[in-house]
């Protein structure tokens, strides 16, 4: 594909939760054109470790860019904390200068303190999330005096891909992560879902929560970011095509795919399988 030639806004996610910061996306622009990639063949990503987790990503990038994407956005939170910085750091200056890479975390963190009055703010997500420590990095970049408690929950993700929203398993593992979250501080008015499949469990997040507590999802913010991002970035702007298109590629079964994807994004979905192993991972780029 030529440089001039228009193309699809490009969205990633180890598997179906980068759906729910798509939807937000295309509410807020739908004349543009969508490429979303699932890498559900090797989903979850969050107990993996940081080499993999690069590995992995900067594949489903470069399937994304032999597709003509000049902007991908990492909608996925473990991605954005264990692979984005050196994506857009070391690999894309020799690989693909012209593209860009965007995550989750850095515009959710520059609004997340804006929510609490006391300035302690619960951050749920992932294993890989988590133990990164980069919301613990932003946020306190933008709101150095607010203090940040993190919890992971690793049954979180497994739950929504097999559709368990409700039941009694659900309760146990909603509120065993909350009350280990909130017994770190009573204080805490603001908790972030920094892992887009969490969205699908909020109705239950809910109902174990105090109602002083905020609950913020991150498809909103991103969304509301990108048409920012857009704003700044004419040269790039100009470079997305706009028919109001949106595709669907995923890695794993097409069935499986199309079959959850409708409750994360909203209306039904019918995607393509593909293959990103072959996208010439190079050790080179990880350091």
């Amino acid at each position: 594909m030529s440089f001039m030639e228009k193309a699809p806004i490009g969205i990633f996610d180890s598997g179906y939760g980068g759906l729910t910061v798509m939807r937000e996306i295309v509410r807020l622009l739908p004349q543009y054109d969508y490429l979303y990639l699932g890498d559900n063949a090797r989903s979850p990503y969050g107990p993996r470790d940081f080499d993999t987790i690069y590995h992995y990503t900067l594949e489903c990038v470069q399937y994304l860019f032999s597709q003509g994407c000049p902007l991908v956005i990492l909608a996925c939170n473990t991605a954005s904390a264990k692979a984005l910085r050196n994506i857009q750091q070391l690999a894309l200056p020799k690989i693909a200068p012209d593209r860009r890479v965007l995550g989750v975390i850095r515009p959710t963190a520059e609004v997340i303190g804006g929510f609490s009055t006391t300035k302690k703010l619960g951050v749920l997500g992932t294993v890989g999330t988590v133990r990164s420590e980069s919301y613990l990095i932003e946020i306190e970049k933008f709101f150095p005096e607010a203090k940040v408690f993190q919890q992971a929950c690793p049954m979180w993700v497994p739950l929504v891909e097999n559709g368990e929203l409700s039941g009694e398993g659900t309760d146990f593992f909603v509120k065993k992560y909350l009350d280990e979250l909130l017994a770190a501080s009573p204080e805490i008015d603001t908790l972030l879902l920094a892992c887009t499949h969490y969205p699908l469990l909020e109705p239950v997040i809910r109902r174990f929560l105090p109602p002083k507590i905020t609950v913020i999802s991150q498809g909103g913010i991103v969304a509301k970011s990108l048409v920012d991002y857009l704003h700044r970035h004419p040269e790039m702007e100009r470079r997305l095509s706009k028919h109001g298109h949106r595709s669907f590629r995923t890695t794993g079964a097409t069935e499986d795919f199309d079959g959850h994807a409708s409750a994360f994004f909203g209306e039904k979905v019918a995607s393509e399988h593909v293959e990103v192993a072959h996208f010439g991972y190079d050790r080179t780029y990880t350091s």
